[in-house]
């Protein structure tokens, strides 16, 4: 297949990677360039996102926020001004529900298809093709782009209708954002107490506290290792996804409001490129007291 990718970050540049190296002919383009990793791999560079649709039979977009994805598909030289009817947008990113109902309807109605398909597993996830994908869409056009999304992701969910996708990754970052504060908040805890948090994990590792977050974020925390992953602005991104989205349907979530909270302290700490693990900054500063 003809595959266009748009976004060559910390996670679509080994995603396109992945398509490149199953044999599709890729065409891509990022605002920085294409990485000649990813050139020597067969990819050609493109000049606009217009010019990718022109070339690519499906075009995957993995870009920051939703006024990205809005400009690259419908502004000057975007995507929909080099769709033809029959092709296939699939957007990776993370953005609201809301606006990428607006935008499936506007790419369906040149005749194409749309799913949003958004990711979790960081970049470890992207380098080793083990993403959980959560796809929105309709059947035919999930059954379209499976494939390709089977060479990027391990567990792949068809959710419902186009923007379902969306709608299921912020309420992942919910659970996972609520997640890193709790074990924050416990390691924080303990060391004050005088404990060894590299123990407390441990130990904690083994009872029913046990969790992916706390197995892989809390021993960033204790190792200080604070190089992104997953950038506490793209996680403070989502989370006003999640709260706007509260707003308009009356929904109370009051934690992760608090977690918010907590980022935005960090972001103020010249702390927007710290991994999302560095939450636990903003606890040790309200406790005066740091794991290590």
């Amino acid at each position: 297949m003809r595959v266009g990718f748009i976004g060559l970050g910390i996670m679509g540049l080994p995603m396109a990677g992945h398509i490149a190296a199953a044999g599709h002919v890729l065409f891509a383009h990022s605002r920085s360039g294409v990485p000649p990793r990813l050139l020597d791999a067969g990819a050609t560079a493109c000049a606009s996102p217009a010019d990718v649709a022109r070339q690519a039979d499906a075009i995957i977009l993995m870009l920051p926020d939703t006024p990205d994805v809005e400009a690259v598909l419908f502004g000057t030289d975007g995507v929909a001004d080099g769709l033809a009817a029959g092709r296939m947008v699939i957007d990776m990113s993370s953005i609201s529900p809301l606006a990428t109902r607006e935008f499936a309807q506007r790419i369906e109605a040149a005749g194409c298809a749309f799913v949003d398909a958004p990711v979790s597993g960081g970049e470890v996830g992207a380098k080793s093709a083990s993403l959980t994908i959560m796809a929105g869409g309709t059947d035919d056009g999930f059954a379209r782009a499976e494939p390709l999304l089977r060479l990027m992701g391990r567990t792949i969910t068809h959710v419902g209708p186009c923007g379902a996708g969306q709608t299921a990754k912020v309420a992942n970052q919910i659970i996972v954002a609520l997640t890193i504060e709790a074990v924050a908040e416990a390691l924080v805890f303990a060391a004050k107490a005088g404990a060894d948090p590299a123990r407390v994990r441990e130990a904690l590792m083994g009872g029913f506290a046990s969790s992916r977050v706390l197995e892989v974020h809390g021993q960033r925390m204790i190792d200080r290792a604070f190089e992104p992953g997953f950038r506490i602005g793209l996680h403070q991104k989502d989370l006003e996804l999640a709260l706007s989205g509260a707003r308009q349907l009356g929904v109370s979530l009051p934690n992760t409001a608090s977690c918010q909270s907590l980022f935005n302290a960090c972001i103020a700490a010249s702390g927007r490129d710290w991994d999302h693990s560095a939450l636990v900054r903003a606890l040790e500063r309200l406790a005066a007291h740091e794991l290590s």
